[in-house]
């Protein structure tokens, strides 16, 4: 089987692809500088007639499906937004997703961010480097930060990336509370489950992990952003849609709250819309870039290389499903 491998891949992992199915024709979409559109992609396939693409931001659409045979699509990410799902299922073919392979990146930066504005660490390095520092302990005075540990912390969406964030969250014998209808407290016993505006009124920091699903598209309105406290710190780190970014800054730039993290947006690259949201003194913002590391490449191509071992074995393997 010729495999088109375009998400990035340790060398490693391409040679264990090589020894699982034969050739593997190597285009990074990170060389190209962009993700292939489907066009490209078909024409792709079809010179090097493989029977197997894995993607990572490259499109898999309809057309690619209809007019190229494939034994089956990898996609480097843990919700294939960038392919036709339903297309694949009616002609069999199964995707394989990595899902998990980005969690330990986001929940760094989560707490790294989190501690960065506690810490008013931003605002003391600005003030350093304008040669500010007169009085020996003015800056000791001016830049009093808050500690992570003993906060209660809400976690919105206990999946992967929310479990982690709680888990590591103990170290700092925080209070986790959280939200998430799929969840028993049962299943978590050292936390406690809270209705929405309950959890948003009572924690210190909000942390949201939710995927974008017409469920959850503006699940965080002005009426429930309402409810969190004065001094609490908003992070949102999963998918813009999810949250009323109009009510948001509203409260960010009136001071109802005390700040906010930001690395998803409505408009990506940002518009002047986001700018201004951007812009605010008491929002943290980047560029969408929690799960950039360079670990995520060794992580997807592992949990890749064990869903193509599963199937090769006819192992039972959980694909991507159509949403409906």
């Amino acid at each position: 089987m010729s495999v088109l491998l375009i998400a990035p891949y340790p060398e490693q992992r391409r040679r264990e692809l090589e020894q699982l199915l034969g050739p593997v024709h190597y285009y990074p979409w990170t060389e190209l500088g962009r993700a292939r559109t489907g066009t490209e992609l078909l024409e792709l396939l079809q010179r090097i007639d493989a029977r197997a693409v894995i993607v990572e931001l490259d499109e898999v659409t309809e057309e690619v499906i209809a007019d190229h045979p494939l034994d089956f699509i990898g996609v480097c990410r843990a919700t294939p937004v960038n392919v036709a799902v339903q297309a694949a299922s009616k002609r069999a073919i199964p995707v394989f997703r990595t899902i998990g392979r980005n969690v330990q990146a986001v929940v760094e930066l989560v707490i790294g961010t989190i501690i960065t504005m506690l810490r008013h660490v931003r605002q003391s390095e600005t003030w350093l480097k304008g040669e500010n520092w007169i009085d020996q302990f003015g800056p000791y005075l001016q830049f009093q930060g808050s500690e992570l540990h003993g906060k209660k912390v809400g976690v919105i969406g206990l999946g992967a990336v929310g479990k982690r964030i709680a888990k590591l969250l103990e170290a700092f014998s925080c209070e986790i509370v959280y939200y998430d209808p799929y969840v028993e407290q049962s299943e978590v016993p050292a936390y406690q489950a809270l209705p929405l505006e309950d959890l948003l009124a009572k924690s210190d920091i909000v942390t949201v992990h939710l995927p974008s699903l017409p469920e959850t598209h503006g699940l965080l309105s002005l009426t429930l952003l309402a409810h969190l406290q004065p001094h609490a710190l908003f992070v949102n780190t999963s998918r813009s849609s999810v949250v009323d970014n109009d009510a948001l800054y509203e409260l960010l730039s009136n001071k109802q709250i005390a700040g906010a993290i930001l690395d998803v947006f409505d408009a990506e690259p940002p518009g002047p819309r986001e700018h201004a949201l951007i812009q605010l003194d008491n929002v943290l913002a980047t560029p969408h870039i929690a799960g950039a590391s360079h670990d995520v490449y060794h992580h997807h191509a592992a949990i890749m290389n064990e869903q193509i071992i599963a199937w090769l074995k006819q192992s039972q393997v959980e694909t991507a499903e159509p949403i409906s």
